[in-house]
């Protein structure tokens, strides 16, 4: 089960604004506050808060400079307080605050959910069942596809971003962001993104994507590794391209060893299935053309690339002390060449 802890040193909050925050927006809450943390993630930060019994979910981005556009509590608001009708892997928001007075950035007050997260090994509650590598991973696929195919103007969701030119918008924006996060001149980057600009494919369906669709962002019931019952991260989301959100899963999908040689963080074990198997999977449920992937895929793995070298800016810059984000400016630089290899 995926359990909070001590508050990481320097992550610390106004809690007691906070707390008095909460209490006077949110009704029926009673007992005494208490927090914790979690702290598997590598960007925004997510807090257990409790009044009592009832127990809370606070969400708030990194501290330090952000990228524009990034970590957006608002967006996260805006998704999760409709799409939980729609899609039930969804978690409930109730609350969005953008009073910096309160706890020095906006965040947003959430359901919380219990069950079982998949980091870099399989948890010991599935090790029982066969072939348990490929029935969650499958899984977290029918999940994006499920997600793909939500109606979104059926379910007046049309307000969730602006798909028009949709591609050819993402590649500004990352630009962008690759622009304001490095850290030194070397040419990799400048020569993956002439490459990207080149033949944009032709999207084939809107849908409402995640833009972080990854194990570790999936919830599971501890007797069910066929389903998955929350997806969580969802400060990315819009509408666009459905080819895009599986490139960036494949983007962090990258192979162990290749990994570990670049001083890549290990996300997965090695006895996980292999993109080929993901990318065949998603083409099974969806029914969608695969013949322009690789373009999809090293975006994604771009994608990959430049938020690795936002977390290393960070560290560079001094803004954190996370010894995990000393190494990530290499490990940037590998994924871009590794981008290049798929387009080639």
């Amino acid at each position: 089960m995926d359990q909070a802890g001590a508050i990481r040193s320097g992550e610390e909050l106004d809690w007691q604004n906070l707390e008095n925050y909460v209490r006077a927006n949110i009704t029926d809450l009673q007992g005494d506050f208490s927090v914790a943390q979690f702290h598997g993630g590598h960007a925004n930060l997510t807090y257990l808060i409790k009044f009592g019994d009832r127990e809370l979910i606070l969400r708030r981005p990194p501290f330090g400079k952000l990228a524009p556009g990034s970590h957006s509590m608002k967006r996260e608001y805006r998704v999760l307080s409709e799409l939980y009708q729609y899609f039930p892997q969804a978690p409930r928001a109730f609350l969005v605050c953008d009073d910096h007075d309160i706890i020095g950035s906006d965040f947003i007050i959430m359901q919380r959910r219990h069950g079982i997260v998949i980091r870099k090994e399989m948890p010991e509650a599935f090790t029982k069942f066969e072939n348990v590598h490929e029935r969650v991973t499958s899984a977290m696929v029918k999940t994006m596809v499920a997600l793909h195919s939500v109606n979104v103007e059926k379910n007046n969701l049309s307000h969730l971003g602006r798909p028009e030119n949709f591609l050819e918008r993402q590649l500004e924006g990352w630009k962008k962001r690759t622009a304001v996060s490095l850290t030194d001149n070397d040419e990799v980057y400048e020569k993956l993104i002439q490459a990207l600009s080149k033949n944009i494919p032709k999207t084939q369906r809107i849908s409402i994507i995640h833009n972080d669709i990854k194990l570790d962002n999936c919830q599971f019931q501890i007797d069910m590794p066929d389903e998955v019952s929350s997806l969580f991260e969802w400060d990315m989301t819009t509408l666009g391209d459905p080819l895009l959100d599986l490139g960036s899963t494949l983007g962090f999908w990258s192979d162990a060893e290749f990994n570990k040689a670049n001083g890549i963080p290990i996300f997965l074990s090695s006895s996980f299935p292999s993109k080929a198997f993901i990318k065949e999977e998603y083409k099974k449920y969806s029914g969608l053309d695969m013949s322009r992937f690789d373009w999809y895929e090293a975006f994604g793995i771009w994608k990959a690339a430049i938020i690795l070298q936002q977390l290393y800016k960070r560290y560079h810059d001094g803004e954190t002390t996370d010894e995990r984000m000393k190494y990530l400016g290499n490990a940037s630089k590998a994924l871009a060449r590794l981008a290049l290899e798929v387009l080639d």
